[in-house]
């Protein structure tokens, strides 16, 4: 057993090696002929566990997902023999393959069409499957939030980490492509739609040829079964989830319950709301009074705690940014992409320090103006407790204009 752990060592260098000879800019020809026999049986999970394991020497991710389309076409003829994961309709895995072949076909439209739409023809055919494309973003807002937190429970994060900045690599394609369309920069808007349907083809690749196969060995049905309640949270892409795999009927161990039970054992906002009353600093209310008033706040409302781990939010009408239950003891630095984190991380220490007292960031959404605040909270010895992040759409307070001393239904 020893000289196997040995040589499963030895074969994850070697796959690393690879791995950093192409980002030093070896060509691809010549690295395969150089690896011939290491490459031609390696299987999804050892590709995941040496991207996992570059990260922990300390190589940033954005490095790793720089080189991530290289190294996986280096590996591309032998992951392309490997089938697809086998589910059953309602298994979260299942829905994503499904998702899979809806935006391969709307691809495949958009990509006939190109030409067309340069010469004035299929523009509402074209803007039709345009708008259709979009719904990806809830294909990838679901893997980021409902199953990439449960690989952090099994200390599974390279993967994860890398492929959310190829998610952000996609929707910036797809805005650079809407963009060239509505400016009629007809050359840009040909180039820019065949990047970003390659794209796309391959984070399918990636997700059907390693991450799902990965996932299904790592996670346990428990977890799955977690994954598939939380899922209705995000919603779903051009799909419905089948039934014939049903979480209800999965025995699911109080250990799984999602990842705030998996590290601490502990109950979180999704449980029984306890009728005990609380007293405050002033006055006294419920649990129920306590989540009834947080929920109905015209904001999104989350907490982290000192320990920097995801223990509250909201969940109310006024959703701004995608959560689900997942969320619930996840670190706050996996709830952002990759080129985000280091500016999470400034935030927290500014507070820690008692450098800052606020944080406070605004932007355009989808139409609407989203303004964001992070306050620190400090108990009654000064000591730090953690952070609360208010996220409010206040398109409609920038507009106000004049007084309004009477009520005006």
């Amino acid at each position: 057993m020893s000289e196997l752990l040995k040589n499963d060592k030895s074969r994850q260098e070697k796959l690393k090696e690879i791995v950093k000879e192409l980002h030093e800019g070896s060509d691809i020809k010549a690295v395969q002929r150089r690896f011939a026999d290491l490459i031609k049986d390696v299987s999804p999970q050892e590709i995941a566990e040496m991207e996992q394991g570059l990260i922990a020497e300390g190589i940033p991710v954005e490095q790793v997902q720089k080189v991530c389309d290289v190294h996986v076409k280096v590996f591309e003829e032998t992951l392309g023999k490997q089938k697809k994961s086998k589910t059953m309709p309602g298994h979260p895995v299942h829905t994503y393959l499904k998702e899979n072949r809806a935006a391969k076909e709307i691809t495949r439209s958009l990509r006939r069409l190109l030409k067309k739409v340069s010469k004035g023809q299929k523009v509402d055919e074209f803007e039709k499957e345009l708008s259709r494309l979009k719904g990806i973003e809830i294909h990838y807002q679901r893997k980021e939030n409902q199953l990439f937190p449960y690989l952090e429970i099994v200390n599974f994060t390279g993967p994860s980490k890398v492929m959310w900045g190829k998610h952000d690599e996609i929707r910036a394609q797809i805005r650079d492509f809407e963009s060239a369309y509505k400016s009629q920069n007809w050359t840009q808007f040909n180039s820019k739609g065949r990047e970003l349907f390659r794209a796309i083809g391959r984070m399918i690749f990636m997700e059907e040829k390693i991450l799902f196969p990965t996932s299904l060995k790592k996670l346990s049905e428990e977890q799955w079964a977690q994954i598939r309640k939380g899922e209705a949270e995000i919603g779903y892409a051009w799909v419905q989830p089948g039934n014939l795999w049903d979480p209800s009927i999965v025995t699911v161990r109080k250990a799984a319950q999602g990842p705030d039970n998996q590290k601490s054992g502990r109950s979180d906002a999704r449980d029984t709301v306890i009728k005990e009353s609380f007293k405050l600093d002033v006055g006294k209310l419920t649990g129920e009074q306590i989540n009834l008033m947080l929920k109905n706040l015209p904001m999104d409302i989350t907490f982290v705690d000192e320990n920097d781990r995801v223990r509250y939010y909201s969940g109310g009408k006024e959703r701004i940014f995608p959560r689900s239950p997942a969320v619930i003891g996840r670190e706050v630095k996996n709830c952002h992409p990759p080129k985000s984190v280091h500016i999470v991380e400034k935030i927290l220490q500014s507070f820690k320090k008692k450098e800052k007292t606020e944080a406070e960031f605004w932007l355009t959404l989808k139409n609407r103006f989203i303004h964001i605040r992070y306050f620190p909270l400090y108990d009654d010895k000064g000591e730090y407790r953690g952070v609360i992040e208010m996220s409010q759409d206040v398109t409609g307070i920038r507009g106000l204009k004049g007084e309004r001393t009477l009520l005006d239904w």
